[in-house]
Formats: structure tokens, C-alpha cells, sequence
């Protein structure tokens, strides 16, 4: 068993989408080699009403999955297929674009006026860019959670883990999506299959990640069945961990522990055109999507 050394920890950025909602972007639209299959990952979070209501109006997806997690207040949404809907707290929807769709997403705060959700973007292979589009509505008490004996939790919404399987199925980039709470004081390690590429975004608490040598003139913190173990920096909210090559992730907990997703999938490495919320494989692809887009033939 080898530990993923951590690239790198970074602060998701301020930014502004849809008709003007305030939200923080761990990654995306920029270099995707380190992510591949996945594109995008933004945390928007708010008990400012002022900061959300206006949402994410009727736009276009092609080429792509989006997948979207809410943890308090609810998301309505619609397309172009005539789905409807609503997402509450603890709820995943998992759209694949495929060909082409039109959508709508708004959110709507709880009781307290919070908002808080993730939404995820997985590229689609080549193979299946122009397939057809289609919608998961996953509900909270269909995702599986266990409960280990140290008390960490991992809530499964894709992929499997600890011999259970999460209620997302037939996703291009096979990826494993999962809500870890490791309790204050704890490590945890939690296995990622080597040939992954694999992130964690911290949402709640704090902790530190391991790396898997011992830099020089750096001294072990902990040893862990004999082998050094070296910790990187806290990482805290809102901090995305991105991971090198290895087979399993280990993580202590801070003083009032730490939430996370930790999110991993075999990359596609293959040729990536993008044009905001359409991504491609050729400049060529992009073009004709946008023609289309304008001349009304979009939706197949």
C-alpha cells in the first residue's frame, strides 16, 4: 500500500455564474490533466438570499455530466425534456448532457435562508458525447451510509466503498463520489485505486493530509506501522487537496474534525475543447454546437 503524495492545497476562488450568484470555485475551466475525467467543481454556499435567488437561468450542456449535491435548502430545475423537479437537503440529481440540453436550475433557501450545495462536472468520452441526455434523481435516504467503528462516516453517492455501492450507475468516467466525516482526533486512511485521479474538498472542520516520503529536513510527525508518515499544512474550509499517484489517502483530523468530499475517477486523456458549459474533443465540435445553438437545431 502506497499513500497519495498531495500535490498541492489550494483555496477555492470568489466568483459569479448564472444570473449572479455568489459562489466558490475549487477547479475548472482551465488546465484539466490533473482532474481528468473531471472539469469543474463549485461550492456555492450562502445565507444571503440576495447572493442566490437569482440562480441559474435556461442555458445549454453538451458534452458533459453535471452532478449536483445539495446539503441545505432545495434547488428547482427544469429542462428541455419536459423533466421537472426539486432537490432538498441530502438529495443528488446526476444529469448526463450527452447530445444536448437545455436546463434551469434555482435555487431556494431553508428555513434559516442557507443555501449550500456542490455541483461536479465530469467530461463524457468521445464515444459518447452526442448520446443521449438523461436525468438520476437520487434521493437523501436512498444513499447509502456507514458508519465505521471509530465513528467516521461516508456517505456513498457513486461508485463503491467498504463493500457498499452507491444508488448513481451507468456514469462514462466510473467515478467514485463520497461524503467522509473522520471525528475530531482521528486518522482515517481510505483506499483510491492507483490508476484514479483523486481530489478531496474540505467542508466542514479541518485536518491534515499525508504525504508519502519524508522531505529533507522536514521531521516525521507520526509513524504508522513502522513506515514515516509526513503530514502536509492544515487544511481547512473550503480547501481542495489535489493527490499524486497512490493507492490510499490518509487523513487526521482536527480538533472538531473534518468533512470532505473525496472524489476519484479514471481519466479519459483525451483532447478537450471547451466552451463553457460545452466541452469537446475538437474546435470543429465546438463551432457546429454553436451554430446550431443559434440556428435552433441544438436539441436532437
Amino acid at each position: 500500500m502506497s499513500i497519495r503524495p498531495v500535490k498541492r492545497i489550494v483555496q477555492s476562488k470568489p466568483t459569479m455564474e448564472g444570473a449572479g450568484v455568489r459562489l466558490r470555485r475549487a477547479f475548472g475551466f482551465g488546465e484539466t490533466s490533473e482532474t481528468d475525467p473531471f472539469l469543474l467543481l463549485d461550492d456555492f454556499r450562502n445565507d444571503r438570499p440576495d447572493d442566490y435567488l437569482a440562480g441559474f437561468p435556461w442555458h445549454p450542456h453538451r458534452g458533459i455530466e453535471t452532478i449536483t449535491y445539495v446539503l441545505h435548502g432545495t434547488v428547482e430545475h427544469g429542462d428541455s425534456l419536459g423533466n421537472r423537479g426539486a432537490l432538498g437537503a441530502g438529495d443528488v440529481q446526476w444529469m448526463t448532457a450527452g447530445r444536448g440540453i437545455m436546463h434551469q436550475e434555482m435555487p431556494q433557501g431553508d428555513a434559516q435562508g442557507r443555501m449550500h450545495g456542490f455541483q461536479l462536472w465530469a467530461n463524457l468520452p468521445s464515444s459518447l458525447k452526442m448520446t443521449a441526455p438523461r436525468y438520476q434523481d437520487v434521493k437523501a435516504a436512498e444513499i447509502p451510509e456507514i458508519v465505521d467503528d471509530d465513528g467516521t462516516r461516508v456517505r456513498i453517492v457513486c461508485g463503491e466503498f467498504w463493500g457498499k455501492k452507491g444508488p448513481v450507475e451507468g456514469v462514462a468516467a466510473d467515478p467514485r463520489y463520497l461524503d467522509v466525516f473522520v471525528p475530531a482526533g482521528q486518522r482515517k486512511t481510505l483506499k483510491v485505486e492507483v490508476e484514479r485521479h483523486a481530489f478531496a474538498y474540505v467542508f466542514e472542520g479541518d485536518g491534515k493530509f499525508a504525504s508519502a516520503s519524508k522531505p529533507q529536513g522536514v521531521l516525521t510527525e507520526k509513524q504508522i506501522d513502522g513506515e514515516e508518515i509526513v503530514f502536509r499544512e492544515p487544511a481547512g474550509d473550503r480547501s481542495l487537496i489535489l493527490f499524486d499517484r497512490g493507492d490510499e489517502v490518509t487523513v487526521q483530523a482536527g480538533d472538531k474534525g473534518i468533512r470532505f468530499l473525496l472524489v476519484s475517477g479514471k481519466p479519459l486523456q483525451e483532447p478537450v475543447a471547451w466552451y463553457g458549459p460545452i466541452v469537446m474533443n475538437t474546435q470543429a465540435e465546438l463551432q457546429q454546437a454553436v451554430s446550431e445553438l443559434r440556428n435552433g437545431t441544438f436539441i436532437k
